[in-house]
């Protein structure tokens, strides 16, 4: 039930952060976009990954090489939540155990998350997101950035 209403609460969050979001963004230069006006941060020569931070929220971006939208996440207090954004939106795979195996390239890394994408034979791409190594202390995993 704890799940439930956390999940609720970050729906919540994302939604009112979303839009003052989409009021406040110039169109064609953030969350959704091909080549948004952002840093890329892949550590991959084949993706590009894009963070947003607004109201506490962080949301990654992953897009591929030719710039289309793979996927996007949202992270709040250790919450995440996979948007729907993306051609491969179904495809994320979120990890709760620090130490299960991964599979595909790295992608993106920060304390809090390291997303990896793995090309499938269907032309799709499964994006699986790790929680970072907080060494037990939920400071190490805080919105700091890189």
């Amino acid at each position: 039930m704890r799940s439930i209403n956390h999940r609720a609460l970050l729906s919540l969050a994302l939604l009112f952060g979303c839009g003052t979001a989409a009021a406040t963004m110039p169109s064609g230069t953030g969350l959704g976009q091909s080549w948004p006006n952002a840093a890329d941060l892949s550590a991959s020569p084949n993706f590009h990954a894009y963070r947003f931070e607004k109201q506490g929220v962080r949301y990654v971006q992953i897009n591929d090489a030719n710039g289309n939208v793979r996927g996007a996440v949202a992270y709040i207090d250790g919450q995440v939540l996979d948007l729907p954004i993306g051609v491969d939106a179904s495809h994320w795979v979120v990890a709760t155990d620090p130490a299960a195996p991964v599979t595909g390239e790295t992608v993106y890394q920060d304390q809090s998350m390291t997303v990896h994408a793995a090309p499938q034979s269907d032309g799709t791409v499964r994006l699986l997101l790790a929680p970072g190594n907080c060494n037990g202390n939920p400071a190490d995993c805080s919105m700091k950035g890189p």
